[in-house]
C-alpha cells in the first residue's frame, strides 16, 4: 500500500476519533470543524478529502457509534441462554455501558436534539434505531412473546428512558428500572 494511502486511512481515523470524542461530548452542531480538525491534528483539507463535508464526518461518527453499539450488544447476548435472559440482557449490557466513565447518554438522541428534521442525524439514527427495534422484536419473538412487534415498541419506550434518565437524572439505576418493566411487560406478553 502506498504510503500517502495509510497517512489518509490515519488521518481519517484521528478525525474520526477527535470527532467522536468531541461530538460526544460537546455536541454535533456545538463543535466546529476546526476544533476537530485541531484536536486530531490534520489540515482541514484532510477532513474534506476524508469526508466532504461536516454532515458526512457527523454521518460517519454515527455510523460508527452504532456499529460500536450494534458489536457490543451481539457480543454481549452471547452470555445469556435462555431467550428471556437475552431480551432481559439487554437492559444488563445498557446498565454496564452506563456506568462507563464520560457516559453522556445516547449519542442519537442528543444529536438529534441538536439537528434539524430530515438531515443527515436522523437518517442514521432512525436506521439505528430500526435494528434496535428490529433486535427487541427477535428477542420478542425467541421469548414467545404473542405480539412481538408491540412488545419491542414498549421495550424500546423503556430503553429510550433509561438512557434520558441516566443522562437527565444521573440516574445510574435506571437500566435495572427499565430491566423490572420489561421482564413486567414479558410476563403479560407471553
Amino acid at each position: 500500500m502506498p504510503a500517502h494511502t495509510i497517512d489518509r486511512t490515519s488521518a481519517r481515523e484521528r478525525l474520526l476519533a477527535a470527532a467522536d470524542e468531541l461530538f460526544y461530548e460537546e455536541g454535533v452542531h456545538t463543535v466546529g470543524i476546526d476544533r476537530v480538525i485541531e484536536h486530531a491534528g490534520v489540515a482541514k483539507a484532510t477532513l474534506y478529502s476524508a469526508f466532504g463535508s461536516k454532515d458526512e464526518l457527523i454521518r460517519a461518527y454515527l455510523e460508527r457509534r452504532h456499529v460500536r453499539r450494534q458489536e457490543r450488544i451481539t457480543a454481549g447476548l452471547t452470555r445469556f441462554t435462555t431467550p428471556r435472559e437475552r431480551l432481559l440482557g439487554v437492559f444488563d449490557l445498557l446498565a454496564e455501558l452506563m456506568a462507563e466513565p464520560g457516559f453522556r447518554g445516547c449519542a442519537f438522541a442528543n444529536a438529534s436534539a441538536e439537528s434539524q428534521p430530515g438531515g443527515v442525524v436522523e437518517t442514521v439514527s432512525t436506521e439505528s434505531r430500526a435494528w434496535t427495534r428490529a433486535l427487541f422484536a427477535e428477542l420478542a419473538a425467541a421469548a414467545g412473546a404473542t405480539a412481538p412487534g408491540v412488545l419491542a415498541g414498549q421495550l424500546m419506550m423503556l430503553y429510550d428512558g433509561a438512557m434520558t434518565a441516566a443522562r437527565m437524572d444521573s440516574n445510574r439505576g435506571a437500566a435495572q428500572a427499565a430491566r423490572a418493566a420489561a421482564a413486567a411487560l414479558l410476563d403479560t406478553a407471553t
